[in-house]
């Protein structure tokens, strides 16, 4: 089965455009603003977004927010397509969690790649994480269980390039007492809330290594660590290989 993706774009030729080229691996749905999109998302099975960040409405940067606050679709990459190219930017667009960054005009081979980088990711990011997140195996979390999910994976995103997030504010940003929360969190992840934060910081990271945009110096920066050489081996902990490995890996299965 083709992987579904959705663009979105209020550029009806360019719309029409990148619909062209990615229905020829893709399913693919179009919207020419969010609220379409929105729509779309509530009914169809969508397996990564791109979308252009200057819209009228709701803007690329605060769909973004929107999905990656939702339990329901977190899970999907989102590729912005913007005409901004500063680190500023970029950063806004990590904070926001995007997973991808691309300044226009953009090579469509580029576009191509990291849509199908991030879509080979995330399925080895799933495979991995698969029975972390949740100790009820086999059901789904319940509506505070997976508000809280999203609140703590938005903390921890929002505050990513911190090497030293503070579990202590954390738990309060969480309405929660420290017990609580690590009681909590220990359910929930199967792991401490330093584990928890750490695999989130990783997930990202890996995300950002399929983008195939930055050095791993850069990742290792915008993920929270000390040094590229901490990184790396916190990366093969997790992953069970090296970020290059990693990347090869990727680039082997694209071809």
């Amino acid at each position: 089965m083709k992987s579904s993706i959705l663009i979105i774009d209020d550029n009806q030729d360019l719309l029409d455009f990148l619909s062209r080229i990615f229905r020829e691996r893709y399913r693919v749905h179009i919207a020419i603003n969010a609220d379409v999109a929105q729509d779309i998302l509530s009914r169809e099975r969508v397996e990564l977004i791109i979308s252009d960040i200057m819209m009228p409405g709701m803007d690329g940067f605060e769909l973004c927010r929107f999905i990656k606050l939702s339990h329901k679709y977190n899970h999907i990459p989102v590729v912005l397509l913007t005409s901004k190219n500063t680190y500023a930017a970029q950063i806004d667009g990590l904070k926001v969690g995007a997973d991808a960054y691309i300044q226009k005009p953009f090579q469509i081979e580029f576009l191509q790649l990291q849509v199908a980088n991030l879509l080979i990711n995330r399925e080895h990011v799933k495979q991995h994480a698969s029975g972390l997140m949740v100790i009820k195996r086999g059901l789904a979390p319940s509506k505070l269980d997976s508000e809280f999910l999203a609140g703590f994976k938005r903390y921890v995103l929002e505050n990513i390039k911190n090497p030293n997030i503070d579990i202590d504010e954390l738990a309060v940003q969480m309405n929660m007492s420290r017990a609580t929360f690590y009681r909590k969190v220990r359910l929930l992840f199967v792991l401490s809330p330093y584990q928890a934060i750490n695999s989130i910081r990783l997930e990202k990271a890996a995300e950002l290594i399929a983008a195939n945009q930055f050095t791993f110096q850069q990742i290792s920066q915008m993920t929270g660590y000390s040094s590229a050489t901490v990184f790396s081996k916190k990366f093969k902990a997790y992953f069970k290989v090296s970020p290059s490995t990693y990347l090869e890996t990727l680039s082997r299965e694209k071809t």
